[in-house]
């Protein structure tokens, strides 16, 4: 198989699609457009006055872009991380006009199946887990240098590992011995120091999950999005978010649910809905991806996909 050419099957695809209430010439903006699945749909119901902006760190998924909808005059790809979208809809020219925002969180299912990525603990390859491999620091190149507290810190705020410390001392006993340059040498040094396996689990799991967040400071990405994607919705616009672990999903529950409820005045005073200028509607409650998906795409089991629009 090609590198590039992993399989993709997007998660919850016409749930998210049906989220965004789409009007066949409305804009909207795909922040994680990932190898284009949810892209392909969305333009699937657009007109000719529609249009779609595609975003993403991924040199590959960009590639995927051009190849797939370059000769689409409605749609349009810009590399970067979603925490850019602001500047991504100025330079469009759509600051305000959005009449959609989907997000699908984390790591796509070509970049874990492809070993050389070195996103997974069960493909061996280069240690990097970098979205985009051309910038930045690799996971192999920060573990190589970071003190065993940084390192357990990591690994419990990204990851929640109860083992944190104990893993981040494997660690930095194991490279004074030789270089941690392999997945599946970092994957032997956690599964080693963890003393009690989770059921259903690979025991580095978590330690993969928080080196991975840290390396592509992806919570923070997802906090500077959130406190900005709200100017750059129309009136009546959708936001979908698409998270896969907790971390991810109380950011964005949170985020709505503060935004829907308005300014924080004191409890006792005596103020109307209205008065307390809330930005968003929820749409619907959490929704979570059926059995008949789940026998197909068993990566969907952890999918949260929450919905609100804007007032």
């Amino acid at each position: 198989m090609a590198q590039g050419d992993f399989e993709h099957r997007p998660v919850m695809l016409e749930e998210a699609v049906q989220a965004l209430n789409l009007k066949s010439g409305g804009t909207y903006i795909d922040a994680t457009f990932g190898r284009g699945g949810h892209s392909a749909a969305i333009l699937a119901q657009l007109s000719s006055e529609g249009r779609l902006i595609g975003i993403d760190k991924d040199p590959q998924a960009i590639a995927t872009a051009q190849a797939r909808f370059g000769g689409d005059a409605r749609f349009s790809i810009y590399q970067g991380s979603f925490a850019e979208l602001t500047q991504v809809a100025l330079d469009a020219g759509v600051s305000g006009q959005v009449d959609g925002v989907l997000m699908d969180l984390g790591v796509s299912s070509p970049q874990l199946d492809d070993a050389s990525r070195g996103f997974s603990f069960l493909r061996d390859g280069p240690l990097d887990m970098r979205m985009n491999p051309d910038q930045g620091q690799s996971a192999a190149e920060w573990l190589a240098t970071a003190k065993a507290g940084d390192i357990a810190q990591v690994l419990k705020e990204f990851g929640e590992e109860r083992f944190a410390k104990r893993i981040a001392g494997a660690i930095v006993k194991a490279r004074a011995e030789a270089p941690i340059e392999t997945t599946a040498q970092l994957a032997e040094i956690v599964k080693a120091a963890n003393p009690k396996w989770e059921k259903d689990k690979h025991p580095a799991t978590r330690a993969f999950q928080a080196i991975r967040i840290y390396i592509n400071r992806e919570l923070g990405d997802l906090d500077d999005c959130l406190a900005r994607v709200i100017d750059v919705l129309a009136p009546g616009g959708r936001l979908a978010i698409i998270s896969f672990h907790s971390l991810e999903d109380r950011k964005v529950k949170r985020f709505m649910r503060d935004q829907a409820r308005g300014d924080d005045f004191p409890a006792d005073l005596p103020v109307t809905q209205d008065q307390l200028n809330p930005k968003l509607r929820l749409v619907g409650k959490a929704i979570y991806a059926g059995e008949a998906e789940l026998d197909v795409n068993p990566r969907a089991r952890s999918a949260v996909l929450r919905v609100a629009e804007k007032v």
